[in-house]
């Protein structure tokens, strides 16, 4: 067997090493676009590159910046005019009588170009790949039949741009196609490094998938693309072409970088600045009534501190209003006892009142106004040696409201629970979700009927129990 100590094919990685450009490759293609739409109708200044901006940060909502296997444009084409479509249409109501048909002219132009030029890319992508170009090593995960259909289909389609390097498993391929095995599972991170492996296909390898996930979810901040053949494949899945990926007959299911990427942060920590700064401008009246209240209920300071972990384990001082009358054991104690607390401290508990100064917490980029919430260091450590998954909470800043806690868990409910929904949040997060999520916290739902007439209770469930098999 061929370990991952095994020196790499010297002339596969010399040609597999350009393809590290690969992904900037859309990017720049879609800017020739839409600079070209812009000569062609003759337009310029602010309001084209303004939609040139829109357009383009679309495109990479949407996902299409994705350089899929199949290099097919014709997949994508309805989502690249919908996007082209779509700042004109928000833009139609502002727009005076007679106006609009020079923004019609753009768009359309832009819609054209943007498919012209990256089918002549993928075709031009195409050709360099038959020639031994830009290719991607590419890593199987698994030594099945599917596998090795997998690895001859890599083999004997070059077009694909996959240069495959070897398979990944506990036990050899089935049948021998001229691919050694790298080494087991558990070298995967190794593996990927040694062979500077740019694309991953998992294909039902012999581990369990609850072995599986915690050693993908490892190789996320490494730059590699994972897709994985779902099971059941040769039935049809309820999932748009452009968003699927494919070798021959096998469908491919990408799967997402952490936090859909560093746009994704950025977007995530704009929106957490600007919202918390709304927000605490708007409470701080109520802010000011409540801890007055507090300090006349007490006599002691209206603001309680508290050491909580946040992303990456680090730590951070917690802001709460003081709700309880002593702290004896605050850090180790789980449970708030009736006599700890006054009338005010229970009324603002049950309201969640006390967690108003955690927006300052938000504003000094400690946490999120969504995710997670924080945990003190005492019951993490815990938590991390007895509940599966429990560290893989901390990927994302914590939050002062989350997908658990509008589903009910929190306070003192299921932390296994807890840690299914935090991370469901954290792998499926998109700005639309934060907003469904922070609408829920300020509007809650009296029953979940609703949330499963949106499917995503469901599809919880459903990642949550395949994960768990």
């Amino acid at each position: 067997m061929t370990t991952s100590l095994a020196p790499a094919p010297a002339e596969q990685l010399r040609r597999g090493a350009p393809a590290a450009a690969l992904p900037m490759v859309l990017p720049v293609v879609d800017i020739a676009g839409l600079a070209t739409a812009g000569l062609l109708v003759g337009a310029s200044g602010w309001a084209t590159a303004a939609y040139a901006c829109a357009v383009l940060v679309l495109l990479v909502a949407d996902g299409q910046h994705r350089l899929r296997i199949c290099r097919r444009v014709s997949d994508q084409l309805p989502r690249t005019v919908a996007v082209a479509a779509m700042p004109l249409l928000a833009v139609l109501p502002w727009v005076g009588p007679g106006v609009g048909s020079d923004e019609l002219r753009l768009a359309l132009a832009s819609a054209a170009s943007l498919v012209a030029v990256r089918a002549g890319t993928c075709a031009a992508l195409r050709g360099a790949h038959r020639r031994g170009r830009l290719l991607e090593p590419t890593l199987v995960i698994g030594t099945g039949a599917t596998a090795v259909r997998v690895g001859q289909l890599l083999r004997h389609q070059p077009e694909l741009g996959l240069a495959p390097q070897g398979f990944l498993d506990s036990q050899p391929p089935r049948h021998r196609i001229g691919l050694p095995l790298l080494g087991e599972l558990s070298e995967l991170a190794d593996v990927i490094a040694r062979y500077r492996i740019q694309r991953v296909i998992v294909c039902f390898p012999a581990a369990q998938d609850c072995d599986l996930v915690p050693l993908l979810r490892a190789c996320r901040p490494l730059p590699v693309d994972v897709c994985v053949v779902p099971r059941m494949y040769e039935l049809g899945a309820a999932l748009p072409r452009g968003y699927l990926d494919e070798l021959g007959d096998i469908p491919l299911v990408p799967l997402r970088r952490l936090g859909a990427g560093r746009l994704g942060a950025g977007v995530k920590a704009a929106f957490d600045f600007v919202a918390a700064t709304a927000l605490l401008i708007a409470v701080t009246p109520v802010l000011l009534a409540l801890a007055v209240a507090v300090r006349l209920d007490g006599g002691g300071p209206a603001l309680f501190r508290q050491t909580r972990v946040t992303r990456g384990g680090q730590t951070m001082e917690l802001l709460k209003l003081r709700s309880m009358i002593d702290h004896p054991d605050s850090d180790t104690r789980w449970a708030v006892l009736p006599e700890h607390t006054s009338c005010l401290g229970r009324w603002l508990r049950s309201t969640h009142f006390d967690e108003l100064p955690q927006l300052v917490n938000v504003l000094r980029g400690q946490m999120s106004l969504v995710g997670p919430r924080p945990e003190r260091p005492y019951f993490a450590a815990q938590f991390e040696q007895q509940i599966p998954r429990y560290g893989d909470r901390h990927r994302m800043r914590t939050g002062l409201t989350g997908w658990a806690a509008v589903n009910g868990l929190h306070g003192d409910t299921s932390i296994a629970e807890r840690i299914r929904f935090d991370n469901f949040y954290i792998e499926y997060w998109s700005p639309w979700m934060d907003l469904v999520i922070l609408t829920r916290t300020l509007f809650p739902l009296q029953n979940l009927g609703s949330l499963q007439s949106l499917g995503l209770l469901q599809t919880m469930r459903t990642v949550s129990s395949g994960g768990s098999k």
